[in-house]
């Protein structure tokens, strides 16, 4: 079976970001985006879907961070769609609901080649010291916009903000290692279209 693996890089004024992702590894990573808690939740992402991510970004943090997780969103998604390749043999839906001590989150993905987010987070809390949550939405829509997926994120519950978000990563990484993975009764493409 083929092996799916990806390298990207995307260089703007603003951000310069280099990527390998391997599909079938083993959840090995290293991360490094000048974002400590981005950081910590991509090794999440990396750790529990079995997907090796080997990731560097510059940005212009001293601006603002939003270019620089926003873009990192676009060159994770754009190397994920390119190793999926044309998706035949894959599972297509995965779907898991993670705990994190009090907080809960639900994460469905759909592999279709449709993009669209669906983001809903129950805690209210705005930052993590002074990494700005609400940039989480914009990382997860470029990833999904780039990866050619449909993804439906619901943290249900949660006070905790560190707790929330992590379940939420964890959820979209077990989500997409169901997704992702090969069913060998499927030879083809698993859509009624004959192509996605």
């Amino acid at each position: 079976m083929k092996h799916r693996k990806n390298r990207q890089r995307r260089k703007t004024r603003e951000t310069d970001i280099r990527v390998v992702l391997d599909l079938d590894g083993t959840g090995q990573y290293a991360v490094e985006t000048g974002l400590p808690f981005l950081n910590h939740m991509l090794e999440l992402l990396s750790k529990h879907s079995l997907v090796d991510i080997k990731l560097e970004a510059h940005g212009d943090l001293a601006v603002d961070y939003h270019h620089t997780v926003e873009d990192i969103g676009i060159v994770l998604g754009d190397a994920l769609d390119k190793a999926l390749g044309d998706r035949k043999g894959i599972n297509r839906y995965g779907w898991s609901l993670v705990p994190m001590d009090e907080a809960l989150a639900r994460v469905a993905v759909d592999l279709g080649g449709r993009p669209y987010l669906v983001y809903q987070i129950a805690s209210r809390r705005k930052k993590i010291l002074d990494f700005d949550l609400r940039l989480i939405e914009e990382f997860m829509r470029a990833f999904c916009t780039q990866a050619r997926m449909n993804l439906h994120v619901a943290q249900l519950y949660g006070k905790e903000p560190h707790h929330a978000f992590e379940s939420v990563f964890k959820a979209l990484a077990r989500a997409l290692r169901m997704a992702c993975g090969r069913d060998p009764r499927v030879k083809d493409v698993p859509s009624s279209k004959g192509r996605i």
